[in-house]
């Protein structure tokens, strides 16, 4: 079977670099799924969660937004951010729910709202990616 050679790259590092079946990214439009001998694709990314499916399991990260480009043999994503379920402490990620549903209650001020609902808008992704089951082994 073809494969994919994914590359998912933050400002600090590269966050992952293998070969893949597929993945399904957020773009502005909507989510849209990468196979092999994909047609030649430029997009912008949105904060969401990235599926990655190889032939014995299936992954998923948090990104923050950034841009994919891909040729059908190679996908490069350039993201601010991502992360995995190994990284996220639910606490931490309740307690920024609140406050910016707090803030976003109270404030007047334009950049402090901007800021609370992009917090929220991060923390949220960051909770969807909790719920969903750690490196789920498929079967063929």
């Amino acid at each position: 079977m073809d494969n994919l050679n994914l590359k998912i790259i933050t400002p600090q590092k590269v966050i992952l670099a293998e070969m893949v079946e597929s993945v399904s990214i957020p773009t502005y439009r909507g989510e849209i799924t990468i196979l092999p001998h994909h047609v030649n694709l430029f997009s912008l990314l949105v904060a969401g969660i990235v599926r990655i499916k190889s032939s014995s399991k299936e992954d998923h990260l948090a990104i923050g937004g950034g841009y994919l480009e891909t040729d059908g043999e190679e996908v490069n994503v350039l993201v601010s951010k991502a992360y995995g379920q190994d990284e996220i402490d639910h606490d931490i990620i309740f307690r920024a729910i609140e406050n910016a549903k707090n803030i976003l209650k109270i404030s007047k001020d334009k950049k402090e709202r901007a800021e609370a609902s992009m917090l929220l808008r991060h923390s949220i992704v960051s909770l969807k990616l909790l719920k969903k089951r750690r490196h789920r082994t498929t079967t063929v």
